[in-house]
């Protein structure tokens, strides 16, 4: 069980309850992280608002963010980020050591490599910014890197405070949900 509790379904706001449903449905987040923010409502509300802005809609690609997205679960071991998918995000699954290692990968095309470089100098940074700001520049319009780097720097920081937190999966049940919708392949249920 997690260090902070789960707060249940029927202690949330209608609006909580109704994005607790979503959660379950397209898997990321999962309810378990969801249920974790609920002690604070306001938190609450405003992460859905983020995460709805800047990963499910906007001007970039779905498929780029939860690339990045993964790549931020390998590069900080949060197995429990690692282990769930979002299932309208519509991504092949990858070998753990071909997306650390993307600049060799034969899997990714060179916007897919831009993307995941600028996930990594958001994450542990780069010391050739000229090169890295000129690559993101021939791929992605001003307006998309902000949406990648808004998502991939909240996303560092959620998912290292969700390894801390020692969530587990199927931990929380939203009734009438498949609970295991958006765990990857061979994830424990």
């Amino acid at each position: 069980m997690p260090r902070i509790s789960y707060v249940p379904m029927d202690a949330m706001t209608p609006s909580m309850r109704a994005e607790m449903e979503r959660c379950a449905r397209e898997g990321t987040p999962r309810p378990e992280s969801s249920a974790v923010r609920a002690h604070a409502p306001e938190v609450f509300e405003t992460f859905t608002a983020y995460w709805e802005a800047t990963f499910r809609t906007g001007e970039l690609d779905h498929a780029t963010k939860e690339l990045a997205r993964l790549y931020i679960t390998r590069t900080t071991n949060c197995q429990f980020c690692g282990n769930q998918r979002s299932s309208t995000a519509g991504l092949p699954e990858y070998a753990d050591d071909d997306l650390l290692n993307f600049e060799g990968s034969e899997h990714y095309d060179e916007r897919q490599k831009a993307a995941l470089a600028y996930a990594q100098a958001i994450a542990w940074g780069e010391q050739d910014l000229d090169g890295l700001w000129g690559r993101l520049h021939e791929h992605f319009s001003e307006r998309e890197l902000v949406e990648l780097g808004c998502f991939v720097a909240l996303t560092f920081g959620q998912q290292s405070w969700i390894r801390l937190l020692g969530i587990g999966h199927q931990e929380y049940a939203v009734a009438g949900i498949e609970s295991d919708a958006g765990l990857a392949p061979g994830a424990a249920r």
